[in-house]
């Protein structure tokens, strides 16, 4: 994956919720479109990319840490985190108050269109999920990306779900250094 390292994040178009309070009723919140270049343009970004909300390793650990260490990310000159999943925007919704995430910011990739351009897009049949985003973490720094670090076995219908390096230490760790 580091063939990704000194590439353009893809430009693609997000199908974003956000509140609105002039929209009324019990569910303020309208459809906003939100492009690649918006989110990473003159800013510094980490993305975390993983399978699927409210699954077990994503819920335990891989959303949690990135929450928790949110402050010192942004210590080490991140301007945003994002947590990106093959989900719709009502998904990570309910999953972000359901995990009780106040800074990270969910990106919901609900066609993987982002995914699929970052080589990311895996087939996850095997578990009933259809496609996929495979778990990694990236560094970009307006638009580029800087660093990748990718799960090992990316695959179809991997067995196992891999999580040793797309962990919010280890992009920490590579922030302190760099």
């Amino acid at each position: 994956m580091n063939d990704l390292i000194g590439k353009k994040v893809p430009e693609v178009t997000f199908k974003t919720r956000v509140r609105d309070e002039s929209v009324g009723g019990e569910n303020p919140f309208r459809w906003q479109d939100v492009k690649s270049s918006e989110i990473f343009s003159g800013k510094k970004i980490v993305l975390f990319a993983l399978p699927g909300a409210f699954t077990p390793t994503c819920s335990s650990t891989h959303l949690p840490g990135f929450e928790a260490k949110y402050d010192e990310l942004k210590a080490q000159g991140v301007d945003e985190v994002y947590c990106l999943s093959v989900n719709d925007a009502f998904t990570m919704y309910q999953w972000a108050q359901h995990q009780n995430i106040e800074k990270v910011k969910m990106l919901p990739d609900g066609n993987g269109d982002f995914s699929r351009e970052m080589g990311m897009l895996v087939k996850k049949e095997n578990l009933g999920f259809g496609e996929r985003s495979w778990r990694y973490a990236i560094f970009v720094d307006n638009g580029e990306i800087k660093q990748v670090f990718s799960e090992q076995g990316k695959q179809d219908n991997c067995e196992s779900d891999p999580f040793e390096c797309s962990d919010v230490d280890t992009m920490l760790e590579y922030l302190k250094t760099k």
